[in-house]
């Protein structure tokens, strides 16, 4: 220092005037300007340009004036525009000129035109200029490419490369807690920082862009000037970066931004790298070291110069300011800055949530949507859900939540990600990136349930730690847990206010399999003071601990953080639906409906539920609860099931036409669809409901027969056009209906439950049979015969009744030998649904003439078909064109092909048998329990409990099924009533129901049958 002291320029104005004569050739006034090592004067030439005279310090080695002289010189042919200072020649050619200066030294000259502009130190700081000022560093950047002198190659102090240089210089700072902030940063530079800086891009660096080196326009919308080009160098080019943001952050109140600034214009200018982003936030505190610590080693020798001092106590705050911060949050805003994820493969983590929603396991002992669910808004303490008041009165709190839930019947609490709450008051919630700002947005997930509740991991998760916050309103026990999927990023999931007995079960380290019990919801005295509830966090960062996770961010921020920390409400299963209720409320679609759909379209259940979502066996309401739907048989795959989806989308988006042009598909699926079937049934016509696959097999029995005599069971329905409602006994022998037609015959509905008790059960068939063979007696006494037959193979409208062994083989060889056909309605119960076999007439033992089939033939889409032998379809061929404008079309067909694919691969009958038997051993086992349930029936997925009255409170069974379909409604399960009483409880599930679905089926059936009957 005292050696660049000795050479320093002395010269006088006077003396500086004359050599700028001299050399230059200009005469004008000068005024000396401030400079560490050089001599400046502010030149106003008497033409009124300006000037800046530099006399360069002697000791500065001749290679470097020449080195920033040629810098200047390409910047003024590669970057005209750019705003540096401009050269003007010297009189002796070139730029440089030589004086002498006391003691002989040699000084060398250098002249360049002054830039007009107020120092960023003299102005606000705003975005724009700080973007501007990223700018004009990226371009400067990208002008400097490829351009190199021997002379930027210089070893110094402000060399962030060497800054670690500056732990020799930690004698000078006297106070010991600002001595340990820069060693806690020296030893992060040199324990890794150092050798990534050394390994990234590099070129020539400004390297000094403090805030009184870059000018603002008068208008104070950008840069104007960048000047002092005399720390300029080769090294890492992140580092102009760093050095700016290290100065314009001083004293400002939110010096992030300020970085995130520079860096978005710079970036926009000049691409960085991620590398290079991760290292600003140190690089930034290394610059800051590296001057307080050379003002500290200067200080005594400088005191007269305040150029070293004047950023000092700014810099001072600053560091401390960053030690306060965490790293990865510093970095984190300056990526998003930069139009990247806050942290690399943050929206991979949320998008694989996302897609594997349906796999992931309930973190409640049933899906969080199936529970009734109500917000619980901390930011509204009027709200009458809140528990605002937890933090001084956690036992209240509890009571108000639990008075609550009985007013509304809301069984779990959520406190919503985002939401803006005014409850975080501590110190600890006080910003540290923005001055007088408090974090007050809610980066995690809250569930309010009783404490003791258990709480389960829906992914395989390892145990990173488990740990207690003693801190009144900390989080109590907190778990964290590491999630690595495969296909997918690694994240942490947070668990806090938990109850301590997790500390003694789980360790760092300890595996949990998808599903196993993490832990339960703690009480107040044991989660940090507050009413019972879960908050959960996920994490895309690893590497941040525990307690380092911000539960609360600055809502400033907000764009960050919901990268960083995205929505647990997924990953909980949550369903989106109860953050956001879209179209007409309830009651205006059901006074809409009244005055626009006809009136007799009825709407299930006392309290209507609107649904806006499918998703395999559930049902979501608009207001995001989750329904176990155990009877919507036509989405027999599961609803929405991807498979069905996708095929569906890929054809619809190639074409769709009907069935008078040549097509793949719809041969395909003929050949599929009859494979299912016995070998006789090879011929398939395709139409769009169940509807008209009985009205075509109608047709096709008339043209086999001739006749239009009907034989069918009583409490039949097969369909909605007027010839279907004729041979359906539910619709016209009810409320509206006409009567029994002439050509129609009814027989009683093959029940052995409600078989005259005189008759042996191995009977029942061929009994029930008899009332079929007088009707073909008394048709050939009227020289009549019958046409056909018609019966579900499960009779559903009329009590899921499961006919008695042999029935139909002795129906249908009886209406054969009369001349009729024999017509199979699989419309409810086909393509697998009882398990043991692809179709129920498959268990009677029977082959039909016609089979007819809908419903579940497309998950959902329109389609249905209607199968029959060569010979009855030969006889159709009578010159009159069968045609159907939808029936079989492309879009049809590759829905049917998928729907098959779905049910084969996934061996979906074998599911069926397995799921249905065991809940026909539950269901036994409730009428050992339950005298109201008087019998219990199933095959497969299509089951039926038969209720009786009651006999202490002879309540008729047609309430009680009534009350328990509604009361399973209540309770998050869809079921149905049928018979002729009504008094049939109807379940008819996906295919795709798990044991675990059958399970809450059970409890909900069981808690249902309880209250109703108390």
């Amino acid at each position: 220092m005292n050696d660049m002291l000795k050479t320093t320029p002395t010269f006088t104005p006077e003396e500086a005037r004359s050599l700028l004569e001299t050399h230059f050739g200009i005469r004008g006034s000068l005024s000396p300007l401030e400079s560490e090592r050089d001599q400046n004067f502010k030149v106003k030439s008497e033409a009124g340009e300006t000037f800046i005279l530099k006399i360069v310090n002697a000791s500065e080695p001749v290679i470097e004036s020449d080195f920033q002289t040629a810098l200047l010189d390409h910047l003024g042919h590669a970057a005209p525009s750019l705003p540096v200072p401009h050269l003007v020649p010297a009189l002796g050619g070139g730029f440089l000129a030589e004086a002498h200066g006391a003691g002989g030294l040699v000084h060398r000259l250098r002249l360049v035109r002054w830039v007009e502009g107020t120092p960023l130190a003299e102005t606000e700081r705003s975005e724009a200029v700080l973007r501007d000022l990223g700018r004009v560093l990226g371009e400067f950047a990208r002008a400097t490419r490829g351009f190199m002198h021997a002379g930027s190659l210089r070893d110094i102090d402000w060399h962030l490369a060497h800054a670690d240089r500056s732990r020799t210089r930690l004698s000078h700072v006297a106070d010991e807690k600002d001595r340990a902030i820069l060693e806690r940063f020296l030893d992060r530079f040199e324990g890794g920082v150092k050798d990534r800086l050394l390994a990234q891009r590099a070129g020539i660096l400004h390297n000094d862009a403090n805030d009184w080196n870059v000018l603002v326009s008068a208008d104070g919308k950008g840069v104007s000037g960048l000047i002092d080009f005399g720390d300029a160098l080769h090294g890492p080019l992140i580092a102009d970066i760093a050095i700016a943001a290290a100065y314009a952050g001083l004293d400002h109140p939110a010096p992030v931004d300020t970085a995130a600034a520079i860096l978005a214009g710079y970036h926009a200018a000049f691409p960085v790298e991620e590398e290079e982003i991760e290292l600003i936030y140190d690089l930034i505190a290394m610059r800051l070291v590296t001057s307080v610590t050379i003002s500290a080693s200067r200080r005594l020798a400088s005191a007269g110069n305040p150029y070293l001092s004047v950023s000092e106590r700014g810099a001072w705050d600053y560091l401390r300011k960053l030690d306060r911060m965490n790293p990865l949050f510093f970095t984190a805003i300056l990526r998003k800055a930069c139009g990247l994820e806050a942290v690399k493969g943050a929206s991979a983590v949320r998008d694989w949530i996302e897609a594997n929603r349906r796999a992931l396991k309930p973190l409640l002992e049933r899906p969080a949507a199936f529970y009734p669910a109500a917000l619980v808004p901390y930011g509204d303490p009027a709200h009458p859900m809140t528990v605002a008041s937890a933090a001084e009165e956690p036992d209240r709190a509890q009571a108000i939540w639990e008075e609550a839930c009985r007013e509304t019947g809301a069984a779990l609490g959520i406190g919503p990600f985002g939401e803006k709450r005014t409850v975080y008051q501590g110190e600890m919630f006080v910003s540290r990136f923005r001055a007088e700002t408090r974090r007050v947005r809610h980066l995690g997930l809250d569930l309010f349930m009783a404490a003791g509740t258990p709480l389960y991991t829906p992914v395989a998760a390892t145990v990173r730690s488990v740990e207690i916050e003693h801190d009144p309103l900390g989080y109590g026990c907190l778990i964290s847990l590491l999630h690595e999927p495969e296909g997918a990023p690694a994240f942490v999931t947070l668990w806090g206010h938990m109850a301590h007995e997790a500390m003694d079960r789980l360790k760092p380290g300890q595996r949990l399999e998808a599903g196993a019990l993490v832990g339960h919801m703690g009480a107040p005295k044991e989660n940090g003071g507050w009413a019972p509830h879960l908050h959960l966090q996920v994490s895309a960062d690893t590497r941040l601990s525990a307690t380092a996770i911000l539960g609360v961010g600055e809502e400033a921020y907000m764009d960050v953080w919901a990268e960083l920390f995205p929505d647990a409400s997924t990953f909980a299963g949550v369903a989106p639906e109860f953050y956001r209720s879209e179209g007409m409320s309830r009651e205006e679609i059901v006074a809409r409906r009244r005055e626009l759909l006809l009136p007799n379209l009825s709407i299930s259940y006392d309290r209507p539920i609107k649904f806006v979502r499918g998703e395999g066996v559930w049902l979501i309401d608009d207001r995001g609860r989750a329904y176990l739907d155990c009877f919507n048989n036509v989405c027999h795959v599961g609803h929405a099931h991807p498979r069905v989806v996708e095929a569906l989308a890929r054809q619809a988006a190639i074409l769709n036409t009907n069935t008078r042009y040549l097509h793949d598909n719809i041969v395909r699926y003929a050949e599929r669809l009859t494979a299912t079937l016995p070998k006789e049934l090879t011929v398939a016509g395709f139409v769009n409901s169940g509807s008209e696959a009985n009205t075509v097999a109608l047709r096709l029995m008339r043209a086999r027969t001739g006749s239009e005599q009907a034989v069918v069971l009583d409490w039949a329905y097969h369909g909605t056009t007027q010839e279907l409602i004729d041979i359906s006994a539910y619709k016209f022998n009810r409320k509206g209906g006409k009567g029994r037609k002439p050509h129609v015959h009814v027989a009683p509905v093959p029940d052995s439950y409600r078989a005259p008790s005189d008759w042996p059960v191995e009977e029942h068939g061929r009994r029930y049979a008899e009332s079929v063979a007088a009707i073909i007696e008394d048709l050939r006494g009227r020289g009549e015969k019958p046409g056909f037959f018609i019966a579900e193979s499960i009779p559903s409208v009329a009590g899921q009744v499961f006919l008695p062994e042999g029935y139909l083989q002795e129906v249908y060889r009886m209406i054969r030998e009369a001349g009729g056909v024999c017509i199979a309605d699989e419309v409810q119960v086909g393509f697998g649904r009882v398990g043991s076999h692809w179709w129920a007439f498959e268990t009677q033992g029977v082959v039909p003439d016609i089979v007819t089939m809908g419903k579940p033939i497309g998950n959902g889409h329109p389609m249905a078909a209607v199968v029959t032998t060569r010979e009855i379809s030969e006889a159709f061929d009578n010159g009159m064109e069968f045609f159907n404008t939808f029936g079989g079309n492309p879009v049809s067909s590759a829905v049917g092909l998928a729907v098959l694919d779905v049910i084969e691969d996934g061996d979906l009958r074998a599911n069926a048998l397995e799921i249905g038997n065991y809940l026909m051993a539950a269901f036994r086992r409730m009428q050992d329990r339950f005298e109201v349930i008087g019998d219990v029936r199933g095959m497969g997925l299509f089951l039926g409990i038969e209720l009786v009255t009651d006999r202490k409170t002879k309540t008729p069974a047609t309430e009680i099924a009534r009350a328990v379909s509604n009361g399973a409604r209540e309770r998050g399960i869809l079921m149905g009533t049928e018979g002729p009483h009504d008094n049939v409880l109807k379940m008819r599930p996906a295919m795709i129901f798990t044991r675990a679905n059958a399970d809450l089926l059970i409890e909900v059936l069981e808690d249902t049958f309880a209250a109703v009957l108390a």
